[in-house]
């Protein structure tokens, strides 16, 4: 496939494309469950952090000279082809974990729209769209790059589009029903859930570090995926603040408890016409453009992981043009079957747990790289605590309020490890299973021979 170079707005619409899709739609309901008309303390909790670890990425990256993500980002500074490639088998665990949460939230929507029944012959229709919409991704990725960051520019602008007016309009509305102004006089009522909220939403905010897996498709790889990272961290944080403040002043607590990923759009249908129906439709924008981004750029790291022997040659073809096909299409199935099997809570923990996991760690590797002069040790600094204070917060979280999704989530993680271990370690094995034989071999005509005697 011919590949053309990614500028600097197709990198802006791919970074905001994986983070809105997640954090409006399919996170906004679940943070508002825990931390009610303070969600926006913990956007610009989780939005800070980001920004740390954004920064971490940026200096580490021109340090590697146009080689970057976080797999090579191990590899260089710690030198340990294990280490990088468990990095990378998690990232990449995380992103299909993070696209089927969109696809969930995708045909949750949809199945939301009266034109689309909820049932069929008895059966759920929202498995059915949610794959549907997957395979519709794989199909534009096959397509190539620009395909891609053309289509994602013309997503991200319908839905920035339509949830600035719903947010700004909500806000008007608001101040002229008291609606508004009852949800803001409880704005500076903060406790620690904001924080732990923020921990949760991380994954909200994961989106603008997979342009680092792209470089190879970008124009001036290096300076414009730092402009777009600068811009896009700020921009998604703010709209969720404003739209946060919205949906949990005019949306009814029974639909942030019973229907969290639709809060948004009900909360639109008072002030805005035919709001629902919008809302819905930008969450389709959304959610798609998120699956789009997130598939697009974790094909790259895919490859990247190909060329370096960190995955098996059956994934794909590394010295393919773009994204390996065979890639592309291996990561639409796993992403459908997750979307048919996991759920929204499930995915949300197990994904923001990831990311939290593998940012702290690009802010440890920048921290320390302190003494170069790409490096200033504030921000990985704070980077690396924040990180450290959202696990923690995300497993109490998960055992006090979510105790079968925690086990879900540790038996997941048992899983990823010990497969990556398997896999990576296997020479060792190979090894020692050799010497195992070897001793038993030895050991039986010995035993053989003894009973002959006898």
């Amino acid at each position: 496939m011919t590949e053309q170079q990614l500028g600097f707005l197709s990198c802006v619409s791919i970074a905001l494309g994986g983070m809105i899709g997640g954090g409006i739609f399919a996170v906004l309901g679940v943070v508002a469950q825990l931390t009610g008309p303070a969600t926006w303390a913990a956007f610009v909790l989780a939005g800070g952090v980001s920004g740390c670890a954004a920064y971490s990425f940026n200096a580490l990256n021109r340090i590697v000279d146009d080689n970057g993500g976080s797999v090579t980002f191990v590899q260089t500074f710690t030198g340990n082809s294990t280490l990088a490639g468990m990095t990378g088998w998690t990232l990449l665990v995380g992103y299909v974990g993070s696209m089927a949460m969109y696809a969930f939230a995708f045909g949750s929507f949809a199945v939301g729209l009266s034109v689309v029944p909820e049932t069929v012959a008895g059966m759920g229709v929202r498995p059915i769209v949610s794959v549907l919409a997957i395979g519709g991704f794989v199909g534009l990725n096959l397509l190539g790059a620009q395909a891609t960051g053309s289509t994602e520019t013309l997503l991200v602008g319908l839905k920035v589009g339509i949830l600035l007016v719903m947010g700004l309009g909500g806000l008007y509305y608001g101040a002229a029903h008291e609606g508004l102004s009852t949800g803001v006089g409880r704005l500076t009522q903060l406790s620690l859930n904001p924080i732990m909220a923020a921990a949760v939403s991380f994954v909200a905010f994961q989106g603008w570090q997979l342009l680092y897996y792209d470089q190879e498709s970008i124009e001036n790889a290096t300076e414009t995926i730092r402009k777009a990272v600068y811009v896009a961290i700020p921009s998604a944080a703010a709209l969720y603040v404003i739209v946060a403040i919205t949906t949990l002043s005019l949306a009814p607590d029974d639909v942030i408890r019973s229907h969290p990923e639709r809060a948004l759009a009900v909360a639109a249908d008072p002030f805005l016409p035919a709001g629902f129906l919008l809302i819905s439709l930008a969450a389709l924008f959304s959610t798609g453009s998120a699956i789009n981004a997130t598939l697009f750029s974790s094909g790259y790291l895919a490859k990247g992981m190909l060329s370096a022997d960190l995955l098996p040659d059956r994934a794909g073809d590394s010295s393919a043009s773009g994204v390996p096909r065979r890639t592309i299409l291996l990561l639409g199935a796993i992403t459908a079957a997750f979307s048919v099997l996991g759920s929204l809570g499930a995915i949300t923990a197990f994904a923001s747990l990831a990311f939290i996991v593998v940012f702290g760690a690009m802010c440890a590797i920048a921290l320390d790289q302190r003494d170069t002069e790409a490096v200033n040790p504030v921000l990985p600094a704070a980077g690396v605590v924040t990180s450290l204070l959202f696990f923690v917060l995300m497993f109490y979280h998960l055992y006090r309020s979510e105790p079968g999704t925690l086990v879900t989530v540790l038996v997941i993680s048992v899983a990823v490890i010990a497969v990556e271990l398997l896999y990576f370690e296997r020479a060792v094995l190979e090894e020692e299973i050799v010497e195992i034989e070897e001793v038993v071999e030895e050991a039986i005509p010995s035993r053989t021979g003894s009973g002959k005697t006898e």
